[in-house]
Parts: structure tokens; sequence; C-alpha cells
């Protein structure tokens, strides 16, 4: 068997949303993301540590309807120091949390466009 050409590395991840503006700016407010670009109207490339993300309204990738896909379980996840912190900044902000602090490691969250993501505390 040949070996895989493929990188066993993260590069970045897609997140779909619906108005990039609006979600730039939360995303930028909830993660402390200081750039970043916005290309073909319709992708937010954040300036991240690690693994990029990217922040699209998915045009190519809508059902029959128009809807936008979701992120239904925590497929994406963010460190953190200090995960009580978090967790209280995150409710200090209104942010929909679907679980409470987890095993005093991680807890999950909603985005304004209902995808869930994770907080975890590094180790």
């Amino acid at each position: 068997m040949n070996k895989s050409p493929i990188k066993n590395k993260v590069n970045l991840v897609f997140i779909p949303v619906s108005d990039i503006e609006k979600s730039k700016e939360w995303y930028s407010r909830m993660l402390g993301i200081e750039d970043g670009e916005i290309h073909f109207d319709h992708l937010f490339v954040a300036d991240m540590d690690g693994a990029g993300m990217i922040l699209d309204t998915m045009p190519m990738w809508r059902d029959e309807n128009g809807e936008l896909p979701r992120l239904n379980v925590p497929a994406v996840q963010f460190g953190t120091e200090d995960i009580h912190q978090s967790y209280q900044f995150m409710k200090e902000n209104g942010v929909e949390l679907v679980t409470e602090v987890q095993h005093d490691k991680f807890f999950v969250f909603k985005d304004p466009d209902g995808n869930m993501l994770m907080v975890c505390e590094d180790n």
C-alpha cells in the first residue's frame, strides 16, 4: 500500500453562517479575533492561532430551499486556559449555552446560526 499524499494536519475549518458581516462581528467578539479578510462577499477568513477558520455563507452548499447547512454536533473545539471564566463570559454575552461545564473540562454552545461548537480547557 502506498503512503497517503494527504497530510495528517487540519489546515482550517468552515463554519456555515447566514450573514457574513454579523457573524464576523460575533465571532470576533467571542473569540477575540483581531484580524481577517472577507473574500468573494461570502467568506470571512479569520486570523487564528492553530488551525484556521473560515465563516462561509455557503451559497454553493445550500439545499434546494436555499437553507443553510448547520453543524448539529460540536464538530469544532476552541481552547481556553480557564473553562469556568470562558463559560461565564459566554453567559454574560447572551450566548446560547447547550451544556453547563462538563467534567470541569468543556461546554457546548451555539452561534447565532445554531451551529453547535465546543470550548475545552487546554491541558
